[in-house]
Formats: C-alpha cells, sequence, structure tokens
C-alpha cells in the first residue's frame, strides 16, 4: 500500500507576518553588528541629537542607537556629518522621530548653580571668568521691583555688581553681553555645551535661544 506524505500546511497570515518581522529584525541586527566594529572618530561622531516629532529637542544618543532608530523605521536622518558609516549611509547628527512622543514638561529649578551654567560662569558685564568670586544680579534691582525669574537674574563678578549697585544696566553704561533667558528643558545645556565647545553646530537651528 503506497504511502502518502503529507503536504505542510498553509501559514496564516499572523504566522507569515511574525516571519516577515523576524527576518526584517535579522536584517537590522546583522546591518548593525556591520556597524559596530566600526571605530568612533572622536567625540563629534557618537552625539546625535534626538528631535520630537514636531522638531522639538527630546534627548542626546549614540550614533549607534540614532542608526537602529532609522534602520527600524522610527526615526529619519535630518542632518549629518558627512561621514559614512556604511555604504551610502551618512553618520547622523540630528535624527527627528516619525511619530509625536509625549513627554510631561519639568521646570529647570532657578539656582545659583544653573544660573552660572546657564552664563558658562562668565560675568555677563565684562565676559571675566572669575570662578568662585562670581555673584548673581538682578538686572533691575529687587528694591526697584526686580523678580527673582530667569529673564532678571545674570552671572556678574563681585567688581561689577558693585559698579552697578542699584540701578540698572542702561543707567550704569553697562550693557549686558546677552539678553538672560529661561532654559527650555535641562536638555539645553548639554546642547548649548556642545554647540560652544565647537561640535555639532548645526544643533544650534533646532535649539531656540542658545547663542553661538
Amino acid at each position: 500500500m503506497p504511502e502518502f506524505q503529507n503536504s505542510p500546511s498553509p501559514k496564516s497570515p499572523c504566522t507569515l507576518a511574525t516571519d516577515r518581522c523576524q527576518n526584517a529584525c535579522a536584517t537590522i541586527c546583522l546591518t548593525f553588528l556591520a556597524f559596530s566594529h566600526l571605530p568612533l572618530q572622536g567625540t563629534q561622531m557618537s552625539k546625535v541629537l534626538v528631535l520630537n516629532a514636531s522638531y522639538e529637542p527630546l534627548n542626546i544618543t549614540t550614533w549607534r542607537r540614532a542608526v537602529v532608530l532609522m534602520l527600524k523605521g522610527k526615526a529619519e536622518g535630518i542632518e549629518h556629518n558627512g561621514r559614512l558609516i556604511y555604504a551610502n549611509f551618512a553618520s547622523p547628527t540630528v535624527i527627528r522621530l516619525r511619530h509625536y512622543v509625549n513627554v510631561p514638561y519639568k521646570a529647570i529649578p532657578l539656582t545659583r548653580r544653573n544660573v552660572l551654567y546657564r552664563d558658562e560662569y562668565r560675568c555677563q558685564y565684562c565676559n571675566v571668568s572669575s570662578g568662585d568670586s562670581l555673584t548673581i544680579d538682578h538686572v533691575i534691582p529687587r528694591s526697584r521691583g526686580g523678580q527673582d525669574v530667569w529673564d532678571n537674574v545674570v552671572c556678574a563678578c563681585v567688581r561689577c555688581n558693585i559698579k552697578k549697585g542699584n540701578r540698572t544696566p542702561k543707567e550704569a553704561g553697562m550693557p549686558l553681553n546677552r539678553q538672560p533667558r529661561r532654559p527650555h528643558s535641562s536638555l539645553y545645556f548639554e546642547i548649548a555645551k556642545q554647540i560652544r565647545s565647537g561640535g555639532n553646530r548645526e544643533w544650534g537651528k533646532y535649539a531656540i535661544g542658545i547663542e553661538h
């Protein structure tokens, strides 16, 4: 009596979809492994600014993580540094998520340390860096209604603070190097530091209020 072999049953749509997903993930992993052996060429290549779908800065990640997000279709490259990390694939410096991520707003506390960090530890009147002798000056003196807010406090050396006294910068003939602003997020500090150090200047297009 002849033996009959059972033919394999057709795969369900769910199984086919799972197989395609696994194949795609395998391709991504293999491609990423091809990237991972490449040496980093300085810190500029290792840092990538991640933008929300609204082009608002979200965080800073490594170039490897940025590449994975792009390969998975979760992000698109916006800026690159011209270096090729794979055939026809430039190393990104700014990527944008394709879908909006809702991030709760968290205000940065107004502290002496944060004001000094924002102003790069430099007097905003004479541009001198005086280290521990730096003080916090109210642009509009508190005795004249000035408030303890980001837009009214600046870093100042002792000499300039005493010289300005109970006057406004205009009255004292002491113009500010730049107008004080409230940092938009804690990410502001890291972006500002990166831009002012000479790296990733293109980040300035997406960071409001950072002068470079």
